[in-house]
């Protein structure tokens, strides 16, 4: 059994407390340590105190001290003291005294104190705590512009080089985004050890709108802060020249989307996901421990008890990115109590990486440098209450460094991607070709393979099948490559050789290659050999052989053999060699015996650069002739060696050697023979033949979504044979292997690569090819990126016409691609025509454009076509062609619904609405007030063709009335009204008067103010005051009668009263008091009540509230509804058009507490007339109506 685990106990025996002190004054913290030899540590801010004139450190046994002299407001702050793995904390506050000034004895400054009465305050200097010297601000930017952040850390007294990171989020790692929009910088100032990080953002956009962190750590000390960005859109809407009052551009709506990434809490994602996608979400966020995970997550599903000893628990989870540190707190109810802190269940004890922290009723545990053994169950243990948390620790995104490259092998070899990722022991997934994952097989065709951040797939004996893309996957990132398989090199075993033969004896060339199956064509010259009686081919096996039976000399030549498919020849010389026996005399002159002069191409003798010319010519004479060689004007005499140049002569034959020939050794050569007898002389026509110099650098005429079309020059030298084609590769740019894309010559200068990746930049070189081989490469074209243009934009519609323009809008294309959108171009066309017209110079970026210029009555094709840097997408055609031709539009206004009531406003109060119509062409706007032009310094009118715009800045009560809007097309009009109430605080109400005193009550009585603030009184406050203090009481509030009785009043005080009015806005300003005072009499009186006769409560029926006209929708139930009063209770009656309709099932009436309602169950149009409402009782009878219309839907 594992060893028991000790019980932490704390290093101190008695713990310092907070104090509080004044400036100027000393203060001395005490400790006491359970151990006598303890070492104690004293820090403030967690930096180490050292004694000195300032402060003092004592130690006496195991007591210890801390003693703070002439202390100041800087000296205000948290201190602890450390001994072994306990850490106490506390806290010095400090007191101003009520004035002068101290001078500290420890710095060279004064500190004024100042007294309420005032002086001059100092402004507080700036704190930073941690590494930070200077802190990133939060901050604002228009979209498009650039912004800077900037930290500052202060190097001096860290160990090494400190390191930032950037976050947007949680979790996003800024450092893998730099790019086009974001840039990271570092600098370092020698003089002042100070590193200033900044990050850049260029030219910003909406969705970069969100919250950022800046970490900073050097070894086992960090720091971080947090900062906003927030992004304004660009408001390119409205005028500049409008003024302050041009309201349709005030309240045009402006919606700018900005998209803020959220943050990924990983825990909630896990609660609320199905348990068949664990794996994979384990997978995306970098969870290693499934098993574990799933423990833990069933664990955290039960329900927690209400506990007595916490009174904050931990949070249900935790997460935390892996390398950060984690602070979990609890509260407990007592202060003196001790925790324990359990991993999974095991007992932690304190150590660098686990901190404890015990501050007041709070408890901490500092888990610093958090790795995956961290991820765990945690609890917090006091008596036999416990609480738990899970803490997850998620790892970065795992990124692909370095990409695979493209590879082509032959059959049958192995292929190997390799890959690097930023982190060793990552989990990457490898897709093949069709997207399925790589797996291991029985067959062992896929091997993996990891070491250290570097992963590698290998592909045993690759076959045709095996070529495609492959991807390999990580939860960061990608990287794709392209696997080719070409059949296997062909390996020559034997090659051909010169072969020197005689009249009538049989030339054999032979050779043998790798494969056995391979065919090829042999050729004389470069012209193809063809089997007849004399000349044989044959292929048994991997050997080729070509016998020429019955030499002659017209078979004297250059001979190649070059395998089908293959860019390889071989090639060797036949040399003819003819003895002739004859009677030479003497004194015989020269003669050269050739049977060709080479003066016709079909006597030139051809060879290929690099092979050996051998000119062997007969020669007869008597005496031995002088042999000259000429080429040109230049002469080359008998030697035994020139260079490359061989010239020998034996007897009856000159022979002359051209080692390795080479281009300029073509041309005609000339021999002479000499004796004392004559001379002779011969032409030899020598033709060298080459391998085609290489092209020019080919040009990308076009590219689409994963191919583009390359165009070249053929070579400015063929070789001296026709160009039978062309052999292509390509590679990515970043990339060092380049993939051929064709294995038979390809003819034509024109060629459409296809399989590339889009988005990804490549790079194109070409090959010529003739008979006799195949050139140097190409220069490498410019780098050239696969992009295909957008879709076609979408709903294309016309959104106005008038006479001379018209206003298109669209939808952006379904699909943008990798490059970015760069506008849209706008053409029309005349019908009947073919021609297509720009109707606009350059593209425009909005979804909507206003063409104008266009002549009336022309009938109109127009069509949009996004653009981005792979060209124009396909159009977007109007179904239709369009008149140019203004549309006749009656004027209609379209009132809102809240104007269709009376418009309440406060005096004071800005009034500003919006009205929109319709009508084409433009209609004429009119507004008046009470059936008068409306008065322009009374109110501010602005017209737009869709809308008018009524505003008032500052509302009085003489802006009330019942304002009236026209518009007109010639003789077509429209009107509608809209009634403003301006409304304000009442007047005071009137006479206020004491009616009559008895016992503890008094009677009160007043009439209603005389301004009303232009709306219904809604009621009154009544207050008392006994006149000893004068201190109002309120007795009665929103009371709405016109008397009132004011009761339990104390006995033997003199009382005043007052009374406000209250209507919609408030209470009146001035109250109307009582002239008179009421003494509330003692005990002993006797009270004679007055003689009071019965009252008669009887009361005819009276409407207090009236019926309302109204204008329903038919279909929808509607209500009419009015109150009544009278005693007894009147009999009520409904009528519609003076007809009795209390038995109509169709309605339904309704009464209750003298509140007459009226139901018509779906009213029709033929429901609508006069409804009246009749009450009826014995007192008397009282009537109402109202006047119902039913609009159709």
């Amino acid at each position: 059994m594992p060893e028991p685990v000790k019980k932490p106990i704390s290093a101190f025996a008695r713990k310092p407390k907070t104090q509080e002190a004044e400036e100027g004054s000393s203060v001395i913290f005490e400790a006491e340590t359970e151990k006598p030899d303890a070492k104690v540590k004293w820090q403030c801010n967690s930096k180490d105190i050292a004694s000195d004139s300032k402060y003092i450190i004592a130690a006496d046994g195991n007591k210890h001290s801390l003693t703070i002299k002439v202390i100041t407001k800087e000296d205000a702050s948290v201190y602890a003291v450390i001994a072994g793995g306990s850490k106490v904390k506390f806290e010095l506050k400090v007191v101003s005294q009520p004035g002068g000034r101290l001078r500290c004895c420890c710095c060279a400054f004064e500190v004024s104190v100042c007294s309420p009465t005032g002086c001059n305050v100092i402004t507080a200097h700036k704190d930073l705590t941690g590494l930070f010297t200077e802190k990133p601000q939060s901050g604002e930017v228009t979209v498009g512009e650039n912004i800077t952040f900037v930290a500052k850390v202060n190097a001096e007294s860290l160990l090494k080089k400190p390191t930032v990171k950037w976050f947007k989020g949680k979790w996003m790692d800024l450092a893998s985004k730099s790019g086009k929009h974001l840039q990271l910088k570092e600098t370092y100032d020698r003089n002042t050890k100070v590193y200033t990080f900044e990050m850049h953002i260029i030219a910003a956009k909406a969705n970069f709108a969100g919250g950022y962190r800046c970490e900073v750590s050097s070894k086992d000390k960090f720091d971080s802060c947090n900062f906003d960005l927030t992004v304004h859109g660009d408001s390119t809407d409205g005028n500049d020249d409008s003024g302050e009052l041009d309201f349709s551009t005030l309240l045009k709506k402006r919606t700018v989307q900005v998209h803020t990434e959220t943050d990924v809490d990983v825990w909630n994602i896990l609660s609320q996901a199905p348990p068949t996608e664990y794996e994979k979400i384990a997978f995306q966020y970098g969870i290693t421990d499934l098993r574990g995970m799933l423990k833990r997550l069933k664990k955290m599903k039960k329900e927690e008890k209400k506990s007595e000893a916490f009174l904050k628990k931990l949070d249900p989870a935790y997460q935390v990115s892996k390398g950060h540190k984690i602070k979990l707190a609890v509260e407990v109810a007592n202060s003196d109590i001790e925790v324990k802190w359990l991993k999974n269940g095991q007992e932690i004890q304190p150590t660098g990486r686990y901190i404890f922290e015990s501050v007041g009723n709070m408890r901490y545990l500092t888990i610093n440098h958090c790795s995956l053994a961290d991820d765990a169950a945690y609890t917090c243990k006091v008596g036999e209450e416990k609480c738990t948390t899970e803490l997850f620790v998620k790892e970065p995104p795992i990124l692909v460094v370095k990409n695979l490259e493209d590879q082509m092998v032959m059959k049958g070899e192995r292929v190997e991607l390799e890959c690097e990722v930023s982190e060793e022991g990552a989990n990457v997934k490898w897709l093949d070709k069709d997207g399925v994952e790589l797996t291991r097989d029985e067959s062992f065709k896929y091997r993996f393979k990891k070491d250290g951040c570097k992963h590698v797939l290998i592909i045993n004996e690759a076959t045709k099948e095996d070529c495609g893309h492959y991807k390999v996957k990580t939860n960061g990132g990608e990287s794709v490559a392209e696997v080719l398989v070409q059949e296997k090199e062909l390996e020559v075993y034997q090659s051909i050789a010169d072969l020197t033969v005689k009249a009538k004896d049989q030339a054999v060339f032979k050779c043998e290659v790798s494969d056995e199956n391979v065919r090829g064509t042999w050729y004389k010259n470069g012209v193809e050999v063809k089997p007849d009686a004399r000349v044989n081919i044959t292929h048994i096996g991997r050997i080729h052989k070509l016998t020429i039976d019955d030499v002659k000399p017209e078979d004297e030549g250059d001979y190649t053999f070059v395998p089908d498919g293959y860019a390889y020849n071989l090639s060797a010389k036949l040399n003819f060699l003819e003895v002739k026996i004859d009677y030479v005399p003497r004194q015989d002159p020269p003669k050269i015996h050739l049977d060709c002069m080479g003066r016709t191409a079909e006597s030139t003798i051809v060879v290929v650069a690099g092979n050996k010319l051998r000119l062997d010519v007969p020669i007869t004479g008597d005496p031995a002739p002088t042999v000259i060689w000429t080429k040109g004007e230049k002469v080359r005499q008998m030697k035994e060696g020139d260079g490359r140049v061989h010239v020998e002569t034996t007897k009856g034959h000159c022979v002359f050697t051209i080692e390795c020939a080479e281009r300029q050794d073509e041309g005609i050569y000339s021999v002479v023979v000499r004796n004392p007898a004559g001379e002779d002389t011969a032409d030899i026509h020598v033709k060298v033949v080459d391998v085609p110099d290489p092209p020019m650098a080919p040009t990308i005429l076009s590219v689409g979504e994963d191919s583009c079309v390359v165009q070249w020059e053929p070579p400015l030298f063929d070789g001296g044979q026709p160009i039978i084609g062309y052999v292509l590769e390509r590679k990515k740019l970043k990339s060092y292997r380049w993939m051929r894309l064709n294995f038979d010559p390809y003819p034509e200068t024109t060629y459409e690569a296809k399989r590339m990746i889009e988005g990804v930049p490549y790079e194109m070189r070409i090959y010529a090819v003739n008979s006799i081989g195949m050139s140097r490469h190409s220069p490498a074209s410019q780098p050239f990126v696969p992009i295909a243009p957008t879709s076609e934009p979408l709903g294309l519609c016309v959104d106005n016409v008038s006479d001379t323009s018209i206003t298109l809008k669209w939808r952006r294309p379904e699909r943008i691609g990798s490059a970015d959108l760069e506008g849209y171009g706008i053409e029309y066309c005349k019908e009947g025509t073919d021609e297509w017209i720009p109707a606009m110079e350059g593209l425009t970026e909005r979804t909507s454009t206003v063409i104008k210029g266009l002549t009336t009555g022309d009938k109109l094709q127009f069509r949009v076509r996004a653009y981005n840097m792979a060209g124009p997408s396909a159009p977007a055609t109007l179904a239709q062609p369009v008149t140019i031709r203004e549309i006749m539009q009656r004027p209609k206004i379209w009132l809102p619904r809240n104007l269709r009531q009376t418009l309440i406003k406060k005096v004071g109060d800005i009034m500003n609405i919006v009205i929109p119509f319709q009508g084409k062409p433009r209609p004429k706007v009119t507004w008046s007030k009470d059936g008068e032009p409306l008065d322009p310094t009374l109110a501010s009118v602005r017209n737009s063709e869709v809308d008018t715009i009524f505003f008032i800045r500052k509302t009085e009560r003489k802006h009330s009335g019942k304002y009236e809007l026209q518009v007109q097309i010639e003789n077509v009009e429209d009107k509608a009204a809209v009634t403003l109430q301006v409304v304000d605080l009442p007047g005071p109400p009137e006479a206020l008067k004491i009616v009559d005193t008895w016992g503890f009550n008094v009677a009160l009585e007043w009439k209603p103010p005389k301004d009303n603030g232009n709306c219904e009184i809604t009621g009154y406050t009544i207050q008392k005051a006994d006149k000893k203090t004068m201190e109002w009481y309120t007795v009665h509030d929103q009371y709405r009668r016109t008397h009132c009785v004011v009761s339990d009043l104390i006995m033997g005080n003199e009382y005043v009263f007052r009374v406000f009015s209250i209507n919609l806005v408030g209470l009146s300003p001035e109250p109307y008091c009582t002239k008179d005072s009421v003494y509330i009499q003692k005990t002993g009186i006797i009270y004679k009540p007055p003689n009071y006769k019965d009252h008669d409560f009887t009361e005819a029926p009276k409407f207090t509230r009236p019926l309302v006209d109204r204008s329903v929708i038919a279909g929808y139930n509607a209500t009419l509804s009015c109150a009544v009063r009278g005693i007894p209770k009147p009999k009520v009656t409904w009528y519609k058009n003076k007809m009795d309709i209390s038995n109509e099932a169709k309605y339904r009436m309704i009464s209750k507490q003298g509140v007459l309602t009226l139901e018509i169950r779906k009213p029709c149009p033929f429901d609508g007339g006069v409804y009246t409402c009749k009450a009826v009782n014995d007192s008397g009878e009282d009537t109402v109506e109202c006047k119902l219309e039913v609009r159709r839907k």
